[in-house]
């Protein structure tokens, strides 16, 4: 399949992936698959927090009613120290990317938003007739987990239990000269984002200037509503993934990019 963007006289434009993920994975391929080059800019780095509070958690499981996840990088982090699910605790996931690794894992799914955010999973739970009495939930989180889903259970009736599963931080690994150099060519098409944490990231790296010299030459694509609120947030307002999931933000983009270029066709 050709490249979008390819001609004879130039180059084609790459899209970059921010997600920490080797050269053939599961977004950089889904990318490939349709055409698109890509770029690799690990703007952050995922790695399992120290075990000892989960292992704590998890080995009184039993006194919990649900289990929330909002990740899968939690999801990785728990089966890693429980592969079975345990028996008579219902679980709930935020976003259609989290239930899949659930269920890929062997993990049922109680409890999904329609929509792929916080703020969703919060309604749902409301919807479902409140928590009943003061139920205890475990919330394995991200180091830098937003307050809004242990917040909006506590207010429902619930006893939270949030435990760091793992922590997100700066990459070590990206070059940020050759980041510059590709945003001075001109050569980059659309730039992917696939999690809140990627946005700052990136921006820290890059510095404010280059960072929106990047984004308005080149459209951000966004996984969800979360991620895109990182995004407009500081003035850009990217494309967003129909659904929230690794294919979805793939697909989104090369609709993007295909728009783009029927448009510009189109003006010449």
């Amino acid at each position: 399949m050709s490249s979008i963007g390819s001609s004879a006289d130039r180059e084609p434009k790459r899209v970059v992936v921010t997600r920490s993920e080797a050269n053939d994975g599961p977004l950089s391929s889904e990318l490939r698959n349709l055409g698109l080059p890509v770029l690799l800019w690990p703007a952050v780095a995922v790695e399992l927090a120290e075990p000892g509070p989960l292992e704590e958690a998890l080995a009184h499981v039993d006194s919990f009613q649900w289990i929330v996840f909002a990740s899968r990088h939690a999801v990785a982090a728990v089966t890693a120290l429980m592969a079975p699910p345990p028996k008579g605790v219902k679980i709930a996931a935020v976003g259609q990317a989290t239930a899949q690794v659930l269920r890929q894992r062997g993990w049922p799914v109680d409890l999904l938003p329609s929509e792929s955010n916080a703020a969703a999973l919060v309604d749902a739970f409301a919807a479902e007739g409140g928590l009943g009495a003061r139920p205890r939930i475990l919330f394995p989180a991200s180091s830098r987990a937003l307050p809004t889903i242990a917040a909006g259970l506590t207010q429902l009736g619930a006893e939270v239990i949030q435990v760091e599963a793992y922590r997100t931080e700066s990459s070590n690994v990206l070059d940020v000269e050759d980041c510059r150099s590709w945003i001075a060519r001109g050569s980059i098409g659309a730039v992917t984002f696939a999690s809140p944490s990627a946005v700052d990231e990136l921006e820290h790296a890059l510095g404010k200037d280059d960072f929106d010299r990047l984004l308005s030459a080149a459209p951000a694509v966004a996984i969800g509503p979360t991620t895109a609120k990182a995004l407009t947030e500081r003035g850009h307002t990217p494309a967003l993934a129909e659904s929230a999931t690794l294919q979805g933000l793939a697909h989104a983009t090369h609709r993007l990019l295909r728009a783009r270029e029927a448009l510009a066709h189109g003006e010449h």
